[in-house]
């Protein structure tokens, strides 16, 4: 992450309290098979596991319970994959083949716990052309689609297992062709003026185009994904505003960086949100340093999980590195800032293509397997077989300093 500041880091979020596929249900979502061990460790130390002191210590080793949580979270982004209709032939492409009530159980994603309570929808700006459909009539697809879901913790015994009642976004990763072209749409903009702090002693922060698109548009017919997400987060922290909260946004490739935009607006957005953390499974980058900088001053937890052989985790742009060291590590889209002139660096970061790491990172390989090194399975399959001797891991704070 850049700069960080424990201290008041946690005296942010303690204010905010206030007073108030690939199964794992045997490590984390079941109730009969977690030990009472474990479930005193999770009730009592979940802070940490939300980053409330910037998992540190959890990490290197990779803490077995924090493990778990990681993993049960991946799970729900599986769900967000297994509940999309991917048949381009279908009248309901594009949408979510289950209902909201029963959506998780058919799915195979049954005693969470969680309670779906709303569908999330993110629409695009870019549109294939005219041409294209009758051309290339698989290429087409709706403006709209279905891109996750929002659920609530509302069982009494997992809430009494969690420490709290939790919140879960999950976004699931591009589907479908106008997705693909709002990531290839990478320069950064500037955030609108509702998504930053009027306090701000930084530059503007700055957000890949195409992302922001997908988060903030809407039309005459479809809400946009941040109207949807504030109204509904609104109407939970009225709702359970005198009791433990926590809100997780978890998410895989384009979901992952959604899910950090997501972060960034709740704790901007509201002053009265509890604890806010990201996990995020082979993500892009998202922003600038000012973006980053906003991150860390609202308290926002980002927790990013890396396969090193992943190209995706390595764009877009670049990124100007102040750690010479940190460079072969991270790809080549890494450049050195020392010895660089101030004004080179400036002329480059107006070019709207410098990016910065966001975020604590857990960085795994896959050992070069490059035809499945994005997808989720990989991920979770990574964290889940975690050993010393078998899997690279390193813990980066990705520091820039000021």
């Amino acid at each position: 992450m850049g700069l960080v500041l424990p201290i008041s880091k946690c005296s942010t979020l303690s204010k905010r309290l206030g007073a108030r596929s690939f199964k794992i249900t045997n490590s984390g979502l079941g109730h009969c098979s977690v030990g009472h061990r474990v479930v005193a460790e999770l009730r009592h130390r979940w802070m940490e596991f939300q980053g409330i002191k910037n998992w540190e210590g959890l990490l290197d080793p990779l803490d077995d319970d924090l493990r778990k949580e990681i993993l049960r979270y991946g799970e729900f982004v599986e769900a967000a994959y297994r509940c999309f209709d991917f048949d381009m032939s279908s009248p309901t492409y594009a949408t979510c083949l289950y209902p909201k009530s029963s959506m998780l159980t058919d799915c195979g994603l049954d005693k969470t716990g969680y309670k779906v309570v709303k569908n999330l929808y993110a629409t695009c700006v870019v549109q294939m052309p005219r041409w294209t459909k009758k051309t290339f009539p698989n290429l087409a697809s709706p403006q709209s689609s279905w891109i996750g879901y929002m659920a609530v913790c509302d069982d009494e015994k997992e809430i009494a297992r969690l420490g709290r009642r939790d919140v879960v976004i999950a976004y699931r990763g591009t589907a479908t062709s106008s997705e693909w072209l709002e990531n290839f749409r990478a320069t950064l903009t500037c955030l609108p003026d509702d998504m930053t702090t009027s306090d701000q002693n930084y530059d503007q922060p700055m957000v890949q185009s195409g992302l922001l698109n997908l988060y903030t548009t809407n039309t005459q017919c479809d809400q946009s994904l941040q109207d949807t997400i504030r109204e509904e987060i609104g109407k939970i922290l009225d709702k359970y505003r005198d009791e433990p909260l926590s809100i997780t946004i978890t998410g895989h490739s384009l979901g992952a960086a959604l899910a950090t935009l997501t972060a960034c607006d709740i704790t901007t957005k509201f002053s009265n949100a509890p604890i806010v953390s990201v996990v995020s499974f082979g993500g892009p980058r998202v922003g600038n340093k000012s973006f980053r900088c906003q991150l860390e001053k609202s308290g926002t937890n980002v927790l990013r999980i890396v396969n090193s052989d992943d190209p995706i985790t390595k764009v877009p742009g670049f990124v100007i590195e102040d750690d010479i060291d940190d460079m072969a590590e991270k790809g080549t889209t890494h450049v050195a800032s020392t010895g660089m002139p101030s004004w080179l660096q400036k002329c480059m970061e107006d070019t709207q293509w410098v990016y910065a790491e966001v975020g604590k990172e857990l960085r795994l390989s896959s050992k070069g397997d490059i035809a499945t090194c994005h997808d989720l399975k990989t991920y979770l399959d990574l964290v889940n077989n975690y050993e010393n001797d078998r899997y690279i891991i390193n813990m980066k704070n990705n520091n820039f300093l000021y």
